[in-house]
């Protein structure tokens, strides 16, 4: 069969799907989620069967150390997997909820209520384990899924989607609500892509490269962040301990993730008494400084900051330093070369801290705490599929509710309009 004839035959079974989801009851999709943790238990085996068959591929391809551990399964993994479903199952379930409702003069009652998105084309670059995250997420909030994993995990996915697969059919749900992809050729992304008349949303999680391609070239709408350039800006009333602690969770915590620190800015009030340690600390565990003029003078071992360092997503223990000379600078700078996902301010000023909070322009924004903290679990949502830096139509975290989105309602007796 012809990849394209294929995944539209996919699309338009998972739109039958998701409008069987849409009469589907909280009781029933919890019941598939823990049919599926115990499944991968049962089956952990198998899985992790396949999963070699992908390990040994990747290595043979070359492909980096950390791609591989990312990429591997095990025992521990798959736990962990069973028990993130068990977690979703126990969320609250967002669909049918009423927002809102209120009395016309004319006596027409109107109302809001949380419905699925529909179908979600999810194009992802990252382990194994996301296939069965974005899988549960959406049954939860009534949405099929459409799941285009990365090659070098092929084996794995289709394993993981049989037996979700399997775990509908057996709950009485649809098998169709939660399809994988069984291709490598990357012109299944385009194909994907381009089914706006079955697809109702596309979000892509993975490099800036693919997040890019997929928004120039998609027919659907998406949901996207490009990269997450998160700063940390400390004040001039800053708690100096505070601000050390801070600093290094965001940056060190874990190098590699969207919302880990890439320039944090110090006032020039304080620059002297806190950069010194600071950068000492940051270098005695591994991270290169790249700072401005002004930081250099402060301290040793510093490389000269470039102009591109400023809106770069190291993604690595590489952190860019620039000593401003008020809030006003530093706002400006993060207006200038901040990519809308997560800032920071470390302040004991409370009219500082509430105009940091009013005036930057990012999905979340701190006072006092690590921009380690968007996430969706850490911020009470349960989970999350991804964060969202575009405004429309959710704007950071994107955890159950922001799967669904409204529609009015409204009871009448008998009403015209005149």
């Amino acid at each position: 069969m012809l990849l394209s004839v294929m995944i539209e035959q996919m699309a338009k079974e998972a739109k039958a799907a998701s409008r069987q989801l849409r009469r589907i009851g909280r009781g029933q999709k919890d019941a598939a989620l823990e049919l599926m943790a115990k499944r991968l238990m049962d089956k952990k085996s198998d899985i992790i069967k396949e999963n070699q068959k992908d390990l040994t591929s990747a290595k043979a391809a070359g492909l980096s150390v950390a791609m591989i551990d990312r990429l591997a399964l095990d025992e521990k993994t798959i736990t962990a997997m069973s028990e993130g479903l068990k977690e979703v199952a126990a969320l609250p379930d967002p669909v049918g909820e009423v927002t809102g409702m209120w009395l016309r003069p004319n006596g027409l009652q109107v109302g809001r209520v949380r419905i699925p998105l529909g179908v979600i084309g999810f194009i992802y670059e990252s382990r194994p384990n996301v296939t069965v995250d974005a899988a549960s997420l959406c049954l939860k909030s009534g949405n099929s899924v459409i799941l285009k994993g990365g090659s070098e995990a092929i084996h794995s996915n289709i394993a993981l989607a049989a037996l979700l697969s399997d775990a509908l059919n057996e709950t009485g749900l649809p098998p169709k609500a939660v399809q994988v992809i069984p291709s490598t050729d990357r012109e299944a992304v385009n194909i994907l892509i381009g089914l706006d008349e079955y697809l109702d949303v596309i979000i892509p999680r993975g490099g800036e490269g693919l997040i890019r391609f997929v928004t120039e070239h998609s027919r659907v709408p998406v949901l996207k962040h490009y990269k997450g350039v998160c700063h940390v800006y400390v004040d001039k009333s800053a708690d100096l301990e505070t601000a050390k602690k801070v600093c290094f969770n965001a940056k060190v915590q874990r190098a590699g993730v969207c919302n880990a620190m890439e320039t944090m800015l110090v006032h020039q009030e304080i620059a002297n008494v806190f950069l010194p340690e600071m950068i000492k600390v940051f270098q005695d565990a591994g991270v290169e400084i790249r700072g401005c003029p002004k930081t250099q003078a402060l301290t040793d071992g510093v490389i000269p900051a470039q102009e591109a360092d400023w809106p770069e997503e190291f993604l690595d223990l590489i952190l860019a330093v620039r000593v401003v000379s008020d809030m006003d600078e530093a706002l400006d700078h993060i207006e200038r070369y901040g990519s809308n996902h997560t800032e920071a301010i470390i302040t004991k000023d409370y009219d500082h801290a509430q105009r940091f909070l009013a005036e930057v322009d990012s999905s979340v924004v701190l006072v006092n705490a690590s921009t380690r903290f968007n996430d969706g679990n850490q911020l009470g949502l349960g989970a999350e599929i991804g964060i969202n830096t575009s405004k429309l139509h959710a704007f950071g975290p994107m955890g159950l509710n922001e799967l669904t989105t409204t529609k009015f309602i409204v009871h009448g007796q008998g009403q015209l309009r005149s």
